[in-house]
């Protein structure tokens, strides 16, 4: 199926966030060329009346600019999260820079950065994040593996070029961190995934590693499944049991994650 690119304007683009520790949140897009089969925002596909798969579609707000220069005025300061459902660095934003307008906006005001991304587009705008005080870069990097990498998250820039990407902005003095999400039984909490991924965050110079858990919502485990019955058929069965008793997968990786933090000294903090 062909990608479907959308124009639209919107009403508002610098929205309140329900996450803990993020203030405001800023989306210039809704949907996500890089297609995660994990990805738990497929939910925002029932509020664009696309009927595109989520990861096939793209509706680019290209108001956003313009709004944000607005909003800015009247909001409370406080950290701004790029991107909370989309990826702020994904490939469209090659063209539309709506990202990087919108962190020039941002320069000379009060208000704080925070971006999550799994794409070296990032590294494009180390000029306007070096010059506002503590702006932060998170990589999602949930798997070390390439070719398992390839397999859930294909369109994304592949770990390898992840970590590079993560020593670059530290080289260039820009806080950066490290987010093992989703964190996928049998591939991301696995002790050599883990001790892979923690070890190359310590060399990348990253501040902390936060782990976070996989969601398996019906719509995304569809997904999931399918490629497990493809690809790993005798892991669906370990994924129905971790959908059943999920805490105490929780808590496994909870007592895992901290223990070999502890032994190669990364810094490791959960979102659960």
């Amino acid at each position: 199926m062909a990608l479907v690119l959308r124009e639209i304007r919107v009403a508002s683009i610098l929205n309140r966030s329900a996450i803990s520790g993020i203030d405001y949140a800023i989306n210039p897009y809704t949907g996500c060329l890089h297609g995660c089969v994990y990805c738990y925002a497929d939910f925002m596909r029932r509020f664009t009346g696309h009927s595109e798969p989520w990861g096939d579609f793209v509706d680019v707000k290209i108001n956003c600019p313009e709004l944000l220069e607005k909003q800015v005025l009247k909001a409370k300061p406080g950290e701004i999260s790029f991107s909370t459902v989309t990826d702020p660095y994904q490939p469209v934003e090659r063209k539309y820079r709506l990202t990087r307008r919108s962190l020039e906006i941002l320069l000379n005001t009060p208000f704080t950065v925070s971006i999550l991304t799994k794409s070296v587009l990032v590294l494009r705008d180390i000029d306007l994040l070096k010059k506002m005080k503590n702006s932060t870069v998170g990589f999602s990097i949930p798997i070390f593996s390439e070719k398992i990498s390839a397999l859930f998250e294909g369109r994304a820039s592949p770990p390898s070029e992840r970590f590079q990407a993560l020593r670059k902005l530290r080289q260039e003095g820009i806080s950066t961190w490290l987010f093992i999400a989703p964190s996928l039984p049998s591939f991301s909490d696995s002790e050599e995934n883990l001790e892979q991924l923690f070890n190359q965050a310590r060399d990348s110079g990253v501040e902390y590693v936060l782990i976070d858990t996989f969601q398996a919502y019906p719509r995304v485990w569809h997904k999931v499944k399918a490629l497990l019955q493809e690809k790993f058929p005798h892991l669906v069965p370990l994924y129905e049991e971790y959908r059943e008793f999920k805490d105490e997968f929780k808590e496994s990786l909870r007592m895992k994650a901290s223990e070999l933090g502890r032994i190669l000294g990364v810094e490791v903090r959960f979102a659960f």
